[in-house]
Parts: C-alpha cells; structure tokens; sequence
C-alpha cells in the first residue's frame, strides 16, 4: 500500500503525538510541518526529520496529500478550506469546527473538490470501546434505553502553563473534552435528535498554577460547568455532566443500560481499560476474552499507569479509505453531528430551551481486530 504524504499544520504539545505514533501506521507518513512560530516548526522538523515549511509550503507540496489540521480551535475552519482549496485532503483536531455552519462549508468545499475531510478524535477506535461496540451489536444488552457520562476535574491551569485558550469560546469542558464522549456516545447508540442544558460559569478568571506557569491568571469566557440530556433518535436518554469545577469525583466515566443488562466503559478520553458487564443485580458477567490490536498498552501516563495510545488511527483509516474507495469511520458526518450537539447544548444551557438537532449521521462501521491489524504496518510484514 502506498503511503500517503501529510503537513501538519500547527506545531503545538499535540503534534508530538501524531508524529511519535504515525511510523506505526502502512497507510501515513508524515512529511513536513508548519506553525505560525517557524522556530516550534524547525524544533519538531529537527525532532521527527520532516521538512520545516511555511503554512502556504505545505499547502503547495506536490508530496502532501493529507493536512493534518492541529491549529487551536478558532484556526480550524479557516486552514481546513486553505487545504481543500489547495487540493489536499484534510484531517482535524477537535473539535473538527466550532459552528455548524461551517462545517457544512467545509463539507460542501470537499464534495465539490473530491476530497475527503476528517476529524479526531479516534479513540472510540480503541479496543475497550470497540468491545462495547460488539456487546452493543450482538445484542448482549438488548436495546440501549439510556446512558451516563461524565467530564470532570479541577480544569486546565493546573498543568498547562499558559490555558488561556481553554477557557475562551471554542474550549471549555463541552468542547474540548466532550468530543471524546459525545463521539463514543454516538458510535455505540447513533445521533442525537434533541438536547436541554443548564451551563454556569463560578469564576470570572482562574489562577495558573502549572509549574512552568506563563501567565499567572486567565479570564473566563465560557461556562466551566454544563450538565445536559441528550434524546437520541433511537429513543434512548442520556445525561452528560461536563465541569472543570470539580476537586475530586467518583461518578463512572461512561455507562449503557439496556433492556436486558447495563455496560461501563473506560474514559473515552483513552483506547483502552477495564469494561464491565452487569445482566444480574448481584454480580457482574464473566467476559469472554476480546483481543484487539488497538486495546494493548505501550506506554504509561504521568500516573505510572499503562495505557494504550493509537492516535493517528483515525488518520490512517482514513488514508487507507481513500486508497480503497470506502467510508473512513472518523468522517466529516460523524464530526459535524458532534459539533452541533455540543453547540447545541450551549445555546440550551443559554437560552433554557430545549433544542432539535439540525443534523444527523449515521453510526461509523465499528473497527473488527482484524481490520485494526490491517491498519498496521505489522499487518504487511
């Protein structure tokens, strides 16, 4: 299979995992890269041996088949059409847009073009998730009736030394974090026909306290705590309590309830952790083993604890899709429907008025083991 060529534009903390994990994929090859600070782009060029370029270099290489969109949220828009009006094909960081409008703008820009436009996130592809996927599909559940999901913690300005961006409009817990969480929502019951939300915002500035700390305080523009229902068009509920108001919590990261049993997953925000399977009051089931490439640990967070990291997967997926003419799962449809849900459940936490969903998707193919081995390069060995 031939590797397709990608710049990334926007040289930022995220980029050093795309490049670090992306020699794993057959399908990607990462090739040049661009920031609007041509020192951070020449530092990750000399770190990964790609080609240090400008934005407008990128978008001209004839290598470049693929921009990797890792600009922060409000540059999306703009340097996804940049890409599309250059010929490349794109794929983005969340939150894939910050309005509905333009991604249809963007999705209309590609359709005209030929091109095909992704998004992350793409751990809903890690093996815990696709497992839950299958206890969903094969019925091991009945029929999803409602779910749980919840985003918390003390915020950004613990760690990040300069947060500024996660507390202005396109950041915040909904967006920044909820993509994760409303994506996986959405591959396991399908799209979201209505929200209501109620949104607060307890801190007009916040006090960094990260050890490299660049700036000492940033305001806030943008609530920190929304809780919200989601209706989806399957019938089942969902609550989604999202806050960077919190200390400490001990609410599950995620939980199905079906007709016939309940499921808890892992954060969302991962690949991979421990799944359980209740169909009795009492005890949980006993789960047959599910092994799939993208659930094996190969690192350990800052907490000593094994993790599993595929990003890119969903970048190779969808440089694999364009090679064989298929749907790729981390698709502009899948990116869209979450954006408006999440949009829309800030203006129902603003307005107090629920809101319908003006668009839809269908569920992304789940991803076999099998198909997560052919993404590798072990798999043409």
């Amino acid at each position: 299979m031939t590797r397709l060529g990608v710049g990334i534009v926007g040289c930022g903390n995220i980029s050093t995992a795309y490049c670090e994990l992306a020699p794993m994929y057959r399908s990607i090859e990462m090739r040049a890269c661009a920031d609007l600070d041509s020192d951070i782009a020449a530092a990750r060029a000399a770190e990964f041996g790609l080609t240090a370029c400008t934005v407008d270099e990128v978008m001209a290489r004839d290598d470049i088949d693929i921009v990797l969109n890792l600009t922060v949220p409000a540059a999306h828009s703009e340097i996804s059409l940049r890409a599309i009006a250059a010929g490349k094909h794109v794929y983005s960081e969340k939150p894939f847009v910050l309005s509905v409008d333009e991604g249809l703008a963007l999705k209309l820009r590609a359709k005209e073009r030929g091109l095909r436009v992704g998004s992350a996130p793409d751990t809903f592809l890690g093996g815990s998730h696709q497992h839950v996927r299958s206890l969903v599909d094969t019925g091991s559940i009945g029929k999803v009736l409602s779910a749980t999901a919840h985003v918390m913690s003390r915020g950004m300005e613990h760690w990040h030394p300069n947060p500024d961006f996660f507390y202005q409009p396109g950041g915040g817990p909904v967006l920044d974090v909820g993509p994760y969480y409303i994506t996986n929502l959405i591959q396991l019951i399908g799209p979201v026909a209505r929200v209501q939300a109620v949104c607060t915002t307890p801190f007009s500035e916040r006090e960094v306290t990260a050890e490299e700390r660049r700036v000492d305080r940033v305001p806030v523009g943008t609530p920190t705590t929304v809780h919200a229902l989601l209706e989806f068009v399957s019938g089942a509920v969902a609550t989604l309590g999202t806050s960077w108001d919190v200390h400490r919590h001990t609410q599950p990261f995620m939980e199905l309830h079906g007709e016939t049993g309940s499921v808890s997953l892992p954060d969302p925000n991962f690949f991979s952790g421990d799944v359980s399977l209740w169909r009795s009051a009492e005890e949980p089931d006993s789960l047959e083993a599910f092994s799939h490439p993208f659930g094996v640990t190969n690192f350990e967070d800052n907490n000593g604890v094994p993790r599993a990291n595929y990003r890119a997967a969903g970048l190779a997926d969808m440089a694999m899709a364009i090679q064989e003419n298929r749907a790729h799962r981390c698709n502009d449809a899948l990116a869209l429907h979450a954006v408006d849900v999440m949009t829309s459940i800030l203006a129902a936490g603003e307005s107090g008025a629920p809101i319908e969903l003006s668009t839809t998707c269908d569920r992304p193919e789940a991803l076999s083991a099998k198909q997560a081995q052919a993404l590798l390069v072990e798999a043409s060995a």
